[in-house]
This record gives C-alpha cells, structure tokens and sequence, in this order.
C-alpha cells in the first residue's frame, strides 16, 4: 500500500474528524476507495474507536433508481436511526463508472432525493466528512494517467493544514464584516448579500465547521442574488456533462438559464423544489495545490482563484437562525483566473485569480 494512503487516513480520522477513543464512526466506503477504507480502518482501531463499514455503489445505486417506480419512503427509520446514533460518518468516495448513474431518469433521481431530507438531516448533524481515494476512473476523467492523477490527489489532501487556515481567516474576516458581494467576469455580472451572514473557514476539519478533504475554501450563504453569473468549467453532473451554464437572477431567483451543454439536467435541478432556484452557497477557492480543472466537484472548486455557487440548500453554520432550504445542493464553477474580479463592498478582494494579500 502506497504509504500516502495511511497519512490521507491519519489526516481524516486525527485532523478532519478529530476522533477519540469510543467514538461511534460510520465508514461509508465506495467501490473503489478499498484501500483507504482499509487504512482507515486500522486509524480508528489504533484510537480505540467503534467501526461499523457501509458499502457504497454507483451502479447499485442505479440499479435500485432504475428498477424502483413507486413512491420513495420519505423517512426511511432504520437509516435515519443508524446516523442518529453516531458520533462521526466518514465517506471514502472512489468511483469506477463516473458516469454509472447518467440514465436514471432525472423525476426519479429528485424524487429520491426529496425523499431522504430527514436522511440527509441526521447525517449532517454528525461530525461527518467526505473524502475521495484516487481510483483509474476518476484520473480517466481528469484526463491524467493514474499515477499522474494520485500525486494530484495528495498534493491537493496532504497539505499543512494549519497555515492554510490562517491565511483564509483573513478571507474569512472580510466576508463576516462585508454586506455585499460583486463578481466581475466574461459574461458574468452578479451581486449578493452577505449581510448578517457568517463565512466558514474550511480547513479540511470538523474544528472549522468543515467536512471535506481536501478543502481550501471560504464560503457563506448569500442572498438577493441580481444579475447574471457564467459557469465556464465543464462538470459531471448526476453522471452528465455539463458546460458553459449561465443564470440569470432577479429577487434572488432564477429566471432564465441556458448552457451549451447539459441544459436539461440544469432544468431538472431547478425543478426539484422552490428552494433549488435559489443559491445556498457562495464559496471561494484558496488550495494552491490544486492546480488543474479534473471534473471533480470536491477538488475543482477549491482551487485557488475560482469562485463557485451552489443552488439549493445553505449550511446552518452560515445562517444559524436557518438559510435557503432545497433537496439539493449543487455546485457550479466560475473561473477568475484570467480577467475576473471579486469585490466586497467595492474593495476588490481578488482579481486575476489573486487575492490582494499575495500581490
């Protein structure tokens, strides 16, 4: 086993989930992500943890969507009871088939999620976190070899977690004491407020009111959204391509949209629920090591100098007295790299994919 696997799973179990000795930990480990769930494994077994290992399948997932026509059980007791008793879920995403589930039919795919609110509730109130193993498919659609795609992988999650945190307190600062937000690019013309919002400093841990690794990323949950934003990054999403999406809001809503590619899958989210037309997040990327698009949601929208919304549901750690409310919770990327600006209260913040402290 490449000794980079067992650091990722000290990483996760010490500095993401902060686990201690008779901790309850779910270890939901996908197809691909054996290896990991393995070190993983042995992580929590050293700090005197309880395991229970779930095992997780695109293609199994597919296969019950495909198979199911009926209505959905919309509080599934024996599952929701399994998260209300843990202390911590880790989840080691690592896919064969990125595309494994690009035919369930889109009503079926919201449907199912509509019905797993209370799920996904008592899972979030866990101290959980998601993490990704390196697998062939995922380098297959980064268009990297898969040597290539680990070194990505680790250079992006085996960071110095502790001096990337306090250089996005600095990020962090501005956003809880600004009112509003101004994105500046092709095609893209957006303003958001902030007011009375509070921005999470997510640095890969449960410490920060954060739950992915890797992360490198501030982000708060705006509202009053006004104009248009352009999304130039192709992502996968719900197994299909999709590119160039572009939104239009006016009262915090959308009211138009187009993309070049994977309109429709863009019009089945925005149906799923009055919620879904409206933004949840808005998040900036601050992690130097990731330093390439790879179609992966969890990496490209941490790299430094893009700024990515989600529609659909905010995160109570933003909006404490409860934000924007959605079965779904999707993120869409904007690159600033190259001509593209980020003003807070008409201060630019970052432009050109730089913030105003490192030029």
């Amino acid at each position: 086993m490449d000794d980079r696997v067992r650091e990722h799973a000290d990483v996760l179990v010490d500095w993401s989930a902060r686990i201690e000795a008779g901790d309850d930990v779910i270890v939901q480990v996908d197809e691909g992500a054996h290896d990991l769930g393995v070190a993983v494994a042995a992580a929590l077994g050293e700090r005197g943890a309880n395991l229970l290992a779930t095992y997780g399948s695109d293609e199994m997932t597919r296969a019950y969507l495909r198979a199911h026509d009926g209505d959905f059980d919309a509080d599934p007791e024996f599952e929701r009871a399994l998260y209300e008793r843990a202390d911590s879920v880790l989840s080691l995403g690592g896919s064969r088939n990125t595309a494994a589930a690009s035919d369930v039919p889109g009503d079926r795919r919201q449907s199912y999620r509509r019905a797993r609110t209370e799920i996904r509730a008592a899972r979030m109130d866990t101290d959980w976190v998601s993490t990704q193993h390196p697998t062939r498919a995922m380098a297959q659609q980064a268009g990297l070899s898969s040597e290539a795609y680990r070194d990505f992988v680790y250079d992006a999650t085996l960071r110095d977690w502790e001096s990337l945190a306090e250089e996005m307190d600095q990020l962090k600062t501005l956003l809880d004491e600004g009112r509003e937000v101004h994105l500046l690019g092709e095609g893209t013309d957006l303003t958001m407020s902030i007011a009375d919002r509070v921005a999470v400093n997510s640095a890969a841990s449960v410490a920060y009111d954060s739950h992915n690794l890797p992360s490198g990323e501030v982000f708060t949950a705006p509202t009053a959204t006004e104009g248009t934003v352009t999304f130039d990054v192709p992502m996968t999403v719900d197994g299909t391509r999709v590119r160039d999406v572009r939104l239009v809001f006016e009262d915090g809503e959308v009211v138009d949209y187009s993309a070049a590619q994977g309109e429709s899958t863009i019009g089945e989210l925005l149906a799923t629920d009055a919620g879904a037309r409206r933004l949840g997040e808005l998040g900036i990327g601050m992690n130097r090591g990731i330093d390439r698009i790879t179609d992966n949601i969890l990496f490209d929208e941490k790299m430094g100098g893009t700024v990515h919304l989600a529609l659909g549901r905010a995160y109570d750690a933003c909006v404490p007295d409860g934000g924007n409310d959605s079965a779904i919770h999707v993120d869409l990327i904007t690159d600033l790299r190259e001509d593209g600006r980020l003003l807070i209260d008409g201060e630019t913040v970052l432009e050109d994919g730089r913030f105003r402290w490192e030029r």
